[in-house]
This record gives C-alpha cells, structure tokens and sequence, in this order.
C-alpha cells in the first residue's frame, strides 16, 4: 500500500487565504445583524481570531523583499540577537552545542536540568542525527559533541554544569558510536551507556532499537533519509523532527535499502508508515516501490535543499499525526546556513524545548524567494491588541559571517506581528 504526497507553497498560501476569507465574511455578517454593545468583548475576541490569517494581498505584501536598507545597522553592533530572533553567534560545533544547551537547559533546579546528555561524534553527521531521536522523552537532554579519543574539555564542563538527573534508567550520558576507552574513562564518575557502531544503517536501527527499549514502545512511523553526502542537506531537516517526537530516521541509500533497515521496519507489528524526506535524486523511486511493499510510503520533497525543508516544515499527515503542519502564525523556526550544516545537529534541542522549531536552511546563509514566501504564510497580524499574539520566533544558528545581520534583521521583520489592516503599529 502506497500513496505520495507533495505540498507547494502556494496551495498553503491559497489556504490560508480562503480560512481568512471565510472568518472575515463571518465577522461581516455578524456586523451587518447587528451585533449588540453587550457583546462586545465577545466581538473583539472574533475579531481578533481573524486578523490572525494574513489576507491574499497582505501575503503578497509580507513575502516582497526589503528595497532600502541601512547599511550603517551592523556598524558598532554590541548585541547578538534581535527581538523575534536569537542569536547562537558560533561556527563550531562543540561551542554552539554548549551554547544551546545553556540556552535550554539553564540547570538552576531539578526542574530544568536535563535527565541525559546525548555525546555525538564530530565529524559523524550521520551518526550524529540518528542519535537526536534520543533527546526528547524519555531521556530530555542536549546532544554535546566529542571527539574520537577525547571528550573535549568545553564539553566536560558542560556535563559538569548541567549534572544530569539520569533517565528511568538512571543513565546520565548516552555515548554515541565509536570512541576509545579514554573517552569513557573521563566518563567514568557518570553513569553512562554506550552505543557503538559506524555503519550509518545499522546505527540508526540500533538507536531505534534502544528508543523503544527505554520508552517501552516502538513508534509505527519513521522518517526515511539517505546517508549518502550529497544527499546531506535534504536529509538532515529530519534531525529537528526526531528530536521533538519519537519518531526515528532509518538509512536508505540511493538505490537500494540496507538489510538493518529492512529488519528494522520489519519489527513494526502494523504496516509501518514511512516518510521519505528528499526528492528521487537522492531517493529514487524504485527504493520508494520497495518500501511500498511493506507499509505506507509518503515522499515529502523540493527540489533543492532550502525548498525541501520547508515542504517539512508545513507537512501534516493528519491521519497519523506526523509533521510540522506550520501553515498558520505562531510557531518557532530555526535557521542554519547550507555552507554550516552541521550546525544543525548542535541546534536541533531548539525542537524540542522553547518553540519547538523546524530547521530552515539559509542558502549559503542568505535568503531564498521561497522562504518569503513560507514566512508571508506564518506572519501573525493583528486586529485590535497586538500583545494578544501569537507570535513567532526564531533561533539562528552560526556567526555574522556565515549569516549577517542584514538576514537577520530581515527575518526579525517578516515574523514580527503586524496590523492585519497594513496600518503598522500605529496606536499600540
């Protein structure tokens, strides 16, 4: 059994126009029956509900690119974030994830102190993202890195500021793949599990394994990703998923699908539900027919990386619940540079605590026409009070030099909340 879907942009502009259409003509009707003073809170709460959806042309209006700039703004610049976006001002990845841990977890009390941290390789992207399926429940812990024969020293004291709590298990660091006997032994004051492995395939299919062992149960769906390079910035948008839902990636390579794969899918007791998340040049069709004959199969695609990632980013299988489904204000998004992908994996706790945001790739850290487009389509407006909301907010990830200050005063501006009316702020 098999079905495939895809998601444009402008079918969820369209939608979003006709669910704004049809609330403001019910506002209008309500006025021309002459809604009574009484009721007024009641009115203004409706009203409010429906400048919450930009119209057709304020959408048009939302995703036009800015024409005059400053360009004294990044002049004498002492902040790093802006206020509907924050700043992980970083290139590496042993730094940014420690930022971004202490962004999360502060570890002030037992209430947000983390139960294990999750300490990937460097350098192992594909081990590194199969791990994040460990982060959220029941675990609820940052993704740190390491290297091969030493746990770098950024990273220890890390560990040693955030004092895991431990899992059900009690584990309070889950290493991942394969490191030496040093790095375990710098360990040795936590308790700590150890999952080997280097085969992309086969690790994933262990962390799969290893999920439902401490959750007690096996999730029916997964996402379906390629391992292979130039494959790696359609499937890495998988990593911010995994981290927020129980979810796991399993390896298919181009072509054909590793046996651990296949065993893996195998353990689901139903037909599992699989999300092949990239076009047919990284996954081809005859691999998505073989998957068919097993369970359900749904391809979730753009063709170049940024374009895929927000098919992601507004995908929903409302049958089963999968995916983001951001067609509408008020959500969290998390922008990384395509020349930084790794970023990602150090970024990725940002989906599963806070704002619960979708990675956004920013060509080489810049803005793509179809990223106007999504953010006109999640831009919150207002009729009456704006504090109301809902807002949206983003993280970004890396330094001024891989993402300026010029794209992030951009998106600062095309998420901010706005008079449904196109009036600005005026008045408030």
């Amino acid at each position: 059994m098999m079905k495939k879907v895809f998601y444009p942009i402008h079918l969820f502009i369209i939608a979003g126009v006709l669910v704004f259409s049809g609330c403001a003509a019910s506002g209008q009707d309500n006025n021309q029956n002459g809604t009574s003073a009484n009721n007024g809170q009641e009115q203004t709460k409706q009203e409010q509900n429906n400048g919450k959806q930009p119209s057709k042309e304020m959408q048009e209006k939302f995703a036009a690119p800015p024409t005059d700039f400053n360009d004294q703004a990044s002049t004498n610049l002492k902040i790093e974030s802006t206020k509907n976006v924050t700043r992980i001002n970083e290139e590496q990845t042993t730094r940014a994830a420690t930022l971004v841990s202490q962004t999360i977890w502060p570890a002030t009390h037992k209430e947000n102190q983390p139960g294990t941290v999750i300490l990937v390789p460097e350098g192992q992207w594909q081990i590194s993202m199969a791990s994040a399926d460990l982060i959220h429940h029941p675990n609820n812990g940052p993704v740190l890195f390491t290297k091969k024969d030493a746990v770098p020293q950024e990273t220890l004291d890390e560990i040693k500021r955030l004092r895991p709590v431990g899992n059900e298990a009690g584990t309070q660091i889950m290493v991942m793949g394969d490191v030496s006997e040093n790095v375990l032994k710098q360990l040795e004051e936590y308790k700590v599990q150890h999952i080997e492995g280097s085969d992309p395939a086969k690790f994933a299919a262990d962390i799969d394994r290893v999920y439902a062992e401490v959750a007690g149960e096996v999730p029916e769906s997964v996402i379906i990703v390629s391992p292979e390079e130039k494959a790696k910035l359609f499937s890495l948008p998988a990593v911010n998923w995994i981290a927020h839902m129980p979810e796991p990636v399993l390896f298919v390579n181009k072509d054909d699908i590793p046996e651990a794969t296949l065993a893996a899918l195998e353990v689901r007791k139903k037909k599992p539900n699989m999300y092949i998340l990239g076009p047919e040049s990284v996954i081809s069709k005859k691999v998505e027919d073989q998957l068919g004959e097993i369970g359900t199969v749904t391809r979730i695609a753009g063709e170049d990386p940024v374009s895929n990632a927000i098919s992601f980013a507004q995908f929903k299988d409302e049958d089963t619940g999968f995916g983001w489904g951001m067609n509408e204000p008020g959500h969290g998004l998390s922008f990384v540079s395509t020349k930084t992908p790794e970023l990602a994996i150090a970024a990725a706790p940002f989906s599963h605590l806070g704002k619960h945001a979708p990675l956004i790739w920013l060509e080489n850290g810049k803005l793509h026409e179809d990223i106007y487009k999504f953010l006109a389509t999640i831009r919150p407006t207002f009729t009456n009070n704006p504090q109301d909301g809902p807002f949206n907010h983003a993280f970004m990830t890396g330094t001024f030099d891989q993402i300026s200050f010029k794209t992030q005063g951009i998106i600062d501006e095309k998420l901010e909340i706005t008079n449904a009316s196109g009036g600005g702020h005026g008045g408030h």
